[in-house]
């Protein structure tokens, strides 16, 4: 295996290189010519990286002076499943905190990456429970409710989403409290919609629809992950963790459109769409976390088509009644290097998704929920949240997986608002 040495310069590369070239090369050395403006910089390292990882099977050793991130920026865009980046950080920033950072992205990514044979909803829980567990030590502790408990118990949304598979869904409720005190205030609560495969249920996907759908339970890796990242920072506060894990398919078991729900706290909800299934599991985290009596509920999901309508591919979407707080994750996410954009959320969002047989439908019965179905989703959830949503927040993530490589991150999982979510923990 030969080896590369990259370099940065903000001169411009010779004109051979061809006009407004980011990459030129010696016999065993590239370097990249990016702007002195940081912003501009990353976004540059990112296309280089992509470049040099389609060379070929190359060993690359960064040389020279790197800021922190924009080795971060170039160890994203070069890393990808089929070639995970053994990368050695330059001695000039912060190793640890580097090294840190991307244990909790390759976690991350390998797990939204892996196939739903592999990752169902069972090993899900148990590989986020290993992990978290082995950073967190005894300060770690976890239960789970699956099957018909889950019915039996009022968790009525993971388990009609899930009750059409032979592989149980379930809750996992796991608590990170490094006070030693049994009796301690919850900080933070995080919930994570874990669809291990989403096939839309009788509503079911085209073939090309649900090809890439072993993401859907990008949310519960994206909120594990941050956590994870944010114990191997110092968390020093308790954190309780939600996974909603289930997988949608068809079955004579399963749940129909038409059927209506009754949630724990009393909210009837009509199903319309079996596809519009995420919100159904994310209302019973919600009201577990609720329950817990955090300060601060983030939860996280790949909910919408409507939000990648909205954003693209390169920002996650931000909603929140709690104004102040919406902007707080949105500044957070901007210092963390993960864009975010926060969209409309108001409580009358609710009432989008009118039925006549209970409070809510799930979604519209029009394609993608209608206009401004990001929005109307996150309405739904608003309905299963505490003190009229004041610390409250819902991630939307546009920004989790690409279905195919990019101008500058590769195919899969990205691993985008781990950061943010764990920054968000250290501060609260």
């Amino acid at each position: 295996m030969s080896q590369l040495y990259v370099s940065l310069s903000t001169q411009p590369a010779a004109a051979h290189w061809g006009a407004n070239a980011i990459l030129s090369f010696t016999d065993n050395s590239a370097t990249i010519h990016c702007s002195d403006d940081l912003q501009q910089a990353l976004r540059i390292i990112k296309k280089a990286a992509r470049n040099l990882e389609s060379l070929g099977n190359t060993q690359v050793q960064l040389q020279g002076e790197w800021h922190s991130e924009q080795q971060w920026a170039f160890a994203c865009s070069y890393s990808s499943f089929k070639k995970p980046l053994g990368i050695a950080w330059l001695e000039n920033t912060d190793k640890a905190a580097l090294e840190k950072r991307f244990n909790a992205l390759l976690f991350t990514r390998d797990l939204i990456n892996r196939s739903p044979e592999d990752i169902y909803p069972h090993k899900l829980a148990k590989e986020v429970t290993d992990w978290l567990t082995l950073l967190g030590g005894q300060h770690v502790s976890a239960k789970i409710v699956s099957g018909e408990a889950l019915e039996q118990q009022g968790w009525t949304g993971i388990y009609n989403v899930g009750r059409g598979s032979t592989r149980e869904p379930l809750l996992l409720e796991l608590d990170f409290n490094p006070t030693g005190d049994a009796n301690a205030p919850v900080s933070a609560a995080l919930v994570g919609k874990g669809i291990t495969f989403d096939s839309g249920g009788y509503s079911i996907k085209s073939s090309e629809g649900m090809l890439t759908m072993k993401c859907d339970m990008g949310g519960a890796a994206t909120v594990a992950g941050g956590l994870g990242l944010a114990i191997m920072q110092g968390l020093n506060k308790r954190v309780k963790l939600f996974l909603c894990c289930a997988e949608n398919l068809v079955s004579g078991h399963a749940f129909k459109l038409g059927d209506i729900l009754t949630y724990k706290n009393g909210v009837t909800v009509e199903i319309v769409n079996t596809d519009a299934e995420g919100r159904l599991v994310l209302a019973d985290g919600l009201i577990a976390a609720g329950e817990c009596g955090a300060e601060l509920i983030i939860d996280a999901a790949t909910l919408t088509g409507a939000a990648m309508v909205a954003v693209g591919s390169d920002y996650n979407a931000v909603f929140a009644l709690d104004k102040p707080l919406q902007q707080q994750l949105v500044d957070t996410a901007e210092q963390q290097f993960e864009p975010a954009w926060a969209l409309p959320l108001e409580i009358w969002h609710q009432e989008y998704c009118p039925s006549p047989y209970a409070d809510t439908a799930n979604s519209r019965s029009q394609k993608g929920g209608g206009m401004a179905g990001a929005s109307n989703a996150a309405g739904f959830l608003s309905r299963f949240v505490p003190n009229n949503g004041k610390g409250w927040l819902h991630l939307d993530l546009a920004a989790a997986f690409n279905k195919s490589a990019t101008a500058d991150m590769p195919a899969g999982a990205t691993g985008t608002g781990i950061r943010t979510i764990a920054q968000m923990l250290l501060n609260q």
